[in-house]
């Protein structure tokens, strides 16, 4: 998978739910009254979720950032014993 299609995927699988939660939690924060424990049990659920999949991403991200970085360096070195 090209680089930029796999990016993209995260963002779309990770960034956006993570945002989803982030601007839930915002509005659940300026209600008056505060949400019943079975919902803040659920909330808290769903942010460790969150940090969860942004971890793994972080990890992903590093593992291609590797991965590019072996075969660009193959690649210089493919490219040398040719000549």
């Amino acid at each position: 998978m090209e680089p930029g299609v796999f990016l993209a995927a995260l963002l779309i699988f990770v960034g956006i739910p993570a945002l989803t939660v982030i601007k839930v939690a915002r509005l659940r924060a300026n209600r008056t009254q505060s949400p019943s424990a079975d919902v803040t049990a659920r909330l808290e659920a769903l942010e460790r979720s969150v940090q969860e999949l942004q971890r793994e991403q972080a990890e992903t991200q590093e593992r291609l950032d590797f991965t590019e970085r072996l075969l660009s360096k193959h690649a210089k070195i493919g490219g040398l014993e040719a000549r």
